[in-house]
């Protein structure tokens, strides 16, 4: 697999092209308001499947409010990272992650998207990776997620990346994955 995956891009940083394991490449770089009508393309691309497995509910429509707050809110309030590649329309967003981060200033909650049509080739690898190096970059502490139990391949990708994954109290159908970051001026001394 070749993946050119030194340095990991910075939230606010240059774009950081990847070549896949099926050696389609990608560009990854930080998500920006712009970036609304190609995140709603990508959403109606998904089945009703992946919708489900993405945002843990049956869900036809995104909420438009929301997608714009999200996105004025990054890079202050989180980090947001999309994986792209071009189009007859300019570019399609085929991956996405972002981590919110928590009001207690250390912890952070992921979420992640890849298209159907990259799923397997180390997509989600290569943008999880991204949001954790960008998260211990930020000073975060604590990584989680929540995730279907149904949603087995994000499950293993989790524990092939160090998570912790454990039932969530009270709800059987969802997971918590967690990662200990560790001290970011671990992270920052362990940079070349």
């Amino acid at each position: 697999m070749k993946n050119n995956a030194a340095p990991a891009p910075q939230a606010t940083g240059p774009a950081w092209s990847v070549t896949l394991r099926d050696g389609r490449a990608v560009e990854l770089r930080a998500v920006c308001p712009a970036d609304e009508a190609e995140l709603l393309q990508a959403f109606e691309r998904m089945s009703s499947d992946a919708r489900y497995m993405r945002f843990m509910h049956a869900i036809r429509e995104p909420d438009i409010e929301r997608v714009r707050s999200a996105l004025a809110s990054f890079p202050e309030k989180g980090i947001g990272l999309v994986a792209t590649v071009p189009a007859a329309d300019g570019i399609d967003i085929v991956g996405s992650a972002i981590a919110v981060f928590a009001n207690d200033g250390a912890s952070c909650e992921f979420a992640i998207t890849v298209a159907s049509a990259f799923g397997g080739a180390g997509l989600a690898t290569t943008l999880m990776n991204a949001l954790i190096d960008e998260a211990r970059r930020r000073g975060r502490t604590q990584m989680e997620g929540f995730v279907l139990t149904q949603n087995q391949p994000m499950l293993r990708l989790a524990r092939r990346l160090g998570f912790s994954v454990e039932m969530e109290p009270g709800d059987p159908t969802v997971r918590i994955c967690r990662m200990a970051l560790g001290n970011p001026s671990d992270a920052a001394a362990a940079r070349p």
